[in-house]
């Protein structure tokens, strides 16, 4: 797919089939995401591919567990709902960035980009997740999902065949341009 269309064309997906995405398409989505730009080259990233049900099942609950005694109105609500954080995907990646890394956030947000752009080219759907970072508010869950002792987990992305084609993209903000020529 043109790299133009499959930007235009990308969604956060929130409902997947329950069939598994292929090992070959999962590999491609997780080699873009090493190809992303980080600050000194310094690749400060680690991703835990989940795929097992009930470890899938746990992070949701886990989460909204914590959500729920938040004292944030937003996450309480959230915790209190029914809504799996996950979307009930097949997959999901949790990235991790190197503690004292110069920009995690920003090196491994690229990679999370560019995870879900090869995705959309794949035609398989995905979602940026911030909520199951709520997950590692237990520090026991780090060691339990095998992420490195150095590394802190920032975002989840979810990864799943669509149930149903992409909705037309929102009205884009374009007065957001400031040229000097």
């Amino acid at each position: 797919m043109d790299i133009f269309d499959v930007i235009n064309n990308r969604r956060s997906v929130r409902e997947y089939k329950k069939e598994q995405i292929k090992d070959e398409e999962l590999n491609k989505i997780l080699n873009a995401a090493i190809m992303a730009p980080t600050a000194r080259g310094e690749q400060p990233w680690h991703f835990t591919i989940i795929q097992d049900k009930k470890v899938l099942d746990e992070i949701d609950q886990v989460s909204r567990d914590f959500m729920k005694g938040s004292g944030n109105e937003f996450y309480e609500m959230i915790g209190n709902s029914n809504r799996n954080i996950t979307h009930n995907a097949p997959t999901l990646v949790m990235v991790s960035g190197k503690i004292g890394g110069s920009n995690i956030e920003a090196d491994c947000g690229a990679a999370t980009q560019n995870m879900l752009l090869a995705a959309e080219g794949l035609d398989i759907g995905s979602c940026w997740l911030g909520l199951v970072a709520w997950y590692f508010e237990d520090e026991e869950n780090l060691s339990k999902l095998g992420i490195p002792k150095d590394f802190k987990p920032l975002y989840g992305v979810s990864l799943g065949y669509k149930v149903k084609p992409n909705s037309p993209a929102p009205k884009r903000n374009k007065e957001v341009f400031n040229w000097i020529k």
